[in-house]
């Protein structure tokens, strides 16, 4: 894994009118994400509206001209996550595809709970261990890629919604989730919410995370002493009953059998 240098990272909540300008081409890689509020940036020549969820990619030489409440007649406050750094690994990284300089992606908190790791490492008063930060912005950039990679190709609304959704329950399926839950996240109706779900992924909601509980609890099973009692209550499944009544219409056979024959 090469290093990564990082000269800033920071969530920048912008209440004031700002500007940022490199006319003459950056020296330095910055990784972006629009959080809350709009602003406009340049993107391939063209001043574009950046809104939250729209991913920035730039590398050393590209012009970069950033502007915050300029032409609102309104100002609408702006926040975002950004790194800028150098190194062997960001250009490792940055030669490995081709990928776009503005991408619309689902809001991931995996994403934000990264930054915020590399944020607080590097406020360090020795300003961070340099392993400890390649680590994690390595991993930013990995969740970086994955995000680009799963961004609907519609760009709609409701394609966000389901990636969105999904990206909710595989957070939350350990636990006590229900339809209210998941469609609260996404601001829809339980209905709408169902409906979309099925349609871009061709499972339900209830499926889905049942496939994503059992899946744990075959892990558990393989590398745990818990009981498979503790392991129903550990996924999210509730009672050994309906644990086994999932597990064996799943796999086709029962959960002790499964454990007894590893």
């Amino acid at each position: 894994m090469k290093e990564i240098h990082v000269q800033l990272s920071e969530y920048s909540k912008h209440q004031y009118p700002f500007h940022h300008l490199f006319e003459q081409g950056l020296d330095t890689y910055i990784v972006r994400l629009q959080i809350e509020g709009i602003c406009q940036a340049l993107v391939e020549g063209e001043i574009r509206d950046i809104k939250p969820g729209d991913l920035l990619l730039f590398q050393p030489g590209d012009i970069y001209d950033l502007r915050i409440g300029y032409g609102q007649k309104t100002f609408m406050q702006s926040g975002d996550y950004y790194v800028m750094s150098n190194g062997p690994g960001m250009k490792e990284w940055w030669e490995m595809k081709l990928r776009p300089t503005l991408t619309k992606i689902a809001d991931d908190t995996r994403l934000q709970t990264v930054w915020r790791q590399i944020i607080l490492e590097k406020r360090r008063l020795d300003g961070g261990n340099p392993a400890v930060v390649t680590a994690l912005v390595w991993s930013l950039l990995l969740l970086i890629d994955r995000s680009i990679e799963e961004a609907p190709e519609d760009q709609s609304p409701a394609a966000y919604h389901a990636l969105r959704m999904r990206q909710y329950i595989e957070e939350h399926a350990a636990g006590e989730l229900t339809l209210a839950d998941v469609a609260h996240y996404t601001g829809l109706s339980v209905s709408r919410a169902v409906y979309l779900f099925k349609q871009h992924f061709g499972t339900s909601i209830i499926s889905y995370t049942q496939q994503l509980r059992l899946a744990h609890a075959v892990k558990l099973m393989d590398h745990s002493m818990l009981s498979l009692e503790q392991i129903a209550s550990e996924t999210g499944l509730g009672s050994y009953a309906y644990f086994h009544r999932l597990f064996r219409e799943r796999y086709g056979i029962s959960p002790g059998a499964y454990r007894k024959n590893k």
